[in-house]
């Protein structure tokens, strides 16, 4: 049994007079914040304000990059370069870095958003061009990567600092992806659910995907979706459920990995 966790939520993805997410009150449960770069969400008074919250509250910063989708909150898929990848992750993370210096704070990891980070959990070669885009910016940042894909390969294969990140709140394929959202179920949003899910997963050190097999994955921290209906209420659930089974809730250290 895994005896210490990050607990991770994505963020700051407000836009303008539009509300998202409940930021203020996850900012009090979680040890690190995915905050959204302007892209797919967020914009620069959004982005100041969930960085001085987590500076507040002693949570780990994240830039959280994303597709150049406003609409559809870069949850749709698109056609980019290697280039234009490298590119679009190095602009975000500098715009998260000013963010977070301007609040007392800085940037200590990176996690692709949204269809981004599907498709750079399938191509290795895409998200390699994503993090060699990072590591341009900052060769010591943390990437935070979806356990067991083709992000965490690349990321190994660039000698970076990693964390391997499982997911609550979402349901997984047979070979360890992401069910896509329109798929029944894909979203888990029973609290008793979630839970128990997790506590299983940190058990068996592996992800339990939808039909019940296990597949052996490094957890180092999860992940709740802050746009999730009832987020709050999920990250207080397994927050408690954790702390219940002895398990200590703390940012990732961000281990260097080996080649594979």
């Amino acid at each position: 049994m895994i005896t210490r966790i990050d607990l991770n939520a994505d963020m700051g993805e407000s836009f303008g007079p539009w509300p998202m997410g409940a930021d203020v009150e996850l900012l009090k449960i979680i040890t690190s914040a995915n905050i959204a770069c302007g892209f797919h969400a967020g914009d620069p008074d959004v982005m100041a304000q969930a960085m001085a919250q987590a500076v507040a509250n002693g949570v780990g910063i994240g830039a959280h990059p994303g597709l150049p989708d406003l609409q559809g909150f870069g949850r749709r898929r698109m056609q980019i370069a290697p280039d234009e990848v490298r590119h679009l992750v190095a602009y975000q993370l500098g715009a998260a870095q000013a963010m977070a210096r301007m609040a007392g704070g800085t940037v200590r990891h990176l996690k692709l958003h949204g269809a981004l980070a599907n498709m750079a959990a399938e191509d290795e070669a895409l998200a390699r061009a994503a993090y060699e885009g990072a590591l341009a910016v900052d060769p010591e940042i943390i990437l935070m990567v979806i356990s067991g894909t083709a992000q965490a390969r690349a990321a190994k294969n660039l000698g970076a600092r990693i964390a391997q990140e499982i997911f609550a709140d979402r349901a997984y394929t047979e070979d360890g992806l992401l069910m896509d959202r329109r798929q029944p179920g894909a979203v888990i949003h029973d609290a008793g659910a979630v839970c128990d899910r997790i506590l299983a997963m940190l058990r068996a050190d592996a992800i339990i995907t939808a039909e019940g097999t296990h597949i052996p994955a490094q957890i180092d921290t999860i992940c709740l979706h802050g746009d999730t209906a009832g987020a709050v209420e999920l990250a207080r659930a397994l927050h408690a459920a954790l702390r219940a089974e002895g398990v200590a809730l703390q940012p990732f250290a961000g281990q260097r990995a080996k080649a594979v």
